[in-house]
């Protein structure tokens, strides 16, 4: 399995970093994963929502470039579908028994994804009603991933 994370954003803390090389290092024996990272767009802390959606637009032409046309694409949006850690294992073995094994997820920056790459997605998924920031979101999302792959192959993980 492909697995290509793109975010926008670098990670500034020391410790995110530390947390993603971890798991990186985790993931290794179950699929290829790469991230890529866009700039994130600067902007003010008060915006109209014209301005946000303009401000998400830029974000999603620098992702928009790292995206591949046979990959399935799931964005992580707020507002999308909660699974459970075994509903997930479930959903990305589908995938791959289907032939979907290149998979790219998408991270957007602090005010979310455009509305235009939340329609190319084939999934929206949503990691809690809470809001969090994207750059702990990147670290999240690993270890969910490690997780998935845990449970495919009937490991034991800390639940």
């Amino acid at each position: 399995m492909q697995i290509t994370i793109i975010a926008a954003g670098k990670l500034k803390e020391n410790y995110l970093r530390q947390g993603v090389q971890e798991y990186l290092k985790r993931l290794q024996p179950f699929a290829k994963l790469k991230i890529i990272e866009v700039a994130d767009e600067f902007h003010s802390e008060k915006l109209s929502d014209i301005a946000a959606e303009q401000v998400r637009q830029r974000e999603a032409k620098r992702i928009s470039k790292h995206l591949k046309p046979d990959a399935f694409l799931i964005a992580l949006d707020i507002t999308g579908k909660m699974y459970n850690s075994e509903e997930m294992a479930d959903y990305f073995q589908k995938l791959m028994l289907t032939g979907k094994s290149n998979i790219t997820l998408l991270i957007g920056g602090s005010l979310g994804i455009s509305s235009e790459l939340l329609r190319r997605s084939q999934l929206r998924i949503s990691f809690s009603k809470l809001t969090f920031p994207h750059q702990l979101m990147r670290l999240i999302l690993l270890e969910q991933i490690y997780r998935v792959f845990k449970i495919f192959k009937g490991e034991p993980y800390h639940k």
